[in-house]
């Protein structure tokens, strides 16, 4: 007798935690919640969008909400930054990557299906650099991104002026954090 209340306990218990995990990862939204048992998203979990008409200037630079929209139909994790390169029509990229700002630590986000986590995408105008070291360029028409700790890359519909050499970074990204994001945040 003395061991059925404990192994009853755990019993309950354990329900009441799947029950919770359940609940956490059908909802519709991108939490920073634990991801014990959530995989991670790939490439191919994900649709990827720059939120043109949500940018936003200041001193020679652009910041739009970089989206990634959960399209499998389970909920996967995202951690830390993206991989980011401009891309051109002929699929070369164009330039250096994209470097990663420190604003914030990046946190785990879990992101259900349907749902859309962001991070903050700057563009500095190219101008700005010595023309010999960047040699600005129109052609590029989308960015190539990868998920955080990724290899497989998806695209995103972007036109921007661009270096066509490696040398300065005129892309950089945060942590990707929950929510959709707007010129507000």
């Amino acid at each position: 007798m003395r061991f059925r209340l404990p192994v009853a306990a755990v019993a309950f218990s354990a329900a009441v935690a799947v029950a919770g995990l359940g609940l956490g990862i059908s909802s519709a939204s991108a939490s920073a919640a634990p991801s014990r048992f959530v995989p991670a998203c790939t490439a191919g979990d994900l649709g990827v969008w720059v939120a043109i008409d949500q940018g936003n200037g200041t001193a020679g630079s652009v910041y739009y909400p970089l989206q990634f929209t959960n399209l499998g139909g389970h909920a996967c994790t995202l951690h830390g930054f993206p991989g980011v390169s401009a891309i051109s029509g002929s699929g070369h990229q164009l330039g250096s990557p994209a470097g990663w700002g420190h604003v914030s630590v990046p946190r785990t986000v879990v992101l259900a299906a349907g749902a859309t986590a962001h991070t903050e995408l700057r563009w500095t105008d190219v101008t700005v650099f010595p023309a010999s070291s960047c040699r600005p360029t129109s052609a590029a028409v989308e960015l190539r991104v990868y998920p955080p700790n990724q290899r497989s890359s998806t695209d995103a519909e972007f036109g921007l002026e661009a270096c066509s050499h490696a040398g300065p970074v005129y892309l950089s990204v945060g942590p990707i954090i929950p929510g959709v994001g707007t010129i507000n945040g």
